[in-house]
């Protein structure tokens, strides 16, 4: 696996991202030509299918949501307990979820100061990632 940094950090599962987005969005739009051309005894069915396909949209959405909210949380528990081993203080509820997110790759040595400085500057999570010398890399985000 290549070295993690402020480049290629992000990570896009094709299957997911791809694949299953662009299956979603065909079918949606198929669903609505074929609704808009159906016959007044397919106007049930054609309302049907446009019905499953919305729900499809509405899953794709809020599972991926779902997921992050889950992790936002563990990431903020964890960065969290790794400050306060590390400072002896609690980690400042003024952060945005978004700057301790973005924390989470700086190593221990630099953490406590970018933090500080995150929280001083009001950085964005671009802004401290960018920021990191040490990068430390997050392999189970998806």
């Amino acid at each position: 696996m290549k070295e993690q940094n402020f480049k290629n950090h992000t990570r896009l599962v094709l299957g997911w991202h791809g694949l299953t987005f662009f299956a979603i969005l065909a079918l949606l739009i198929g669903s609505f030509i074929n609704l808009a051309h159906s016959v007044k005894e397919n106007l049930y069915s054609a309302s049907l299918i446009c019905l499953v396909a919305f729900i499809l949209v509405l899953l794709f959405i809020y599972i991926r949501i779902f997921a992050l909210k889950a992790q936002d949380r563990a990431i903020r528990a964890e960065e969290s307990l790794r400050y306060f081993i590390l400072k002896g203080k609690p980690l400042s509820n003024k952060l945005t979820i978004q700057q301790i997110i973005a924390l989470r790759f700086a190593s221990d040595d630099e953490v406590v100061a970018l933090a500080t400085k995150a929280l001083q500057e009001n950085l964005s999570n671009k802004q401290i990632k960018q920021a990191i010398k040490n990068w430390r890399a997050d392999n189970h985000r998806v």
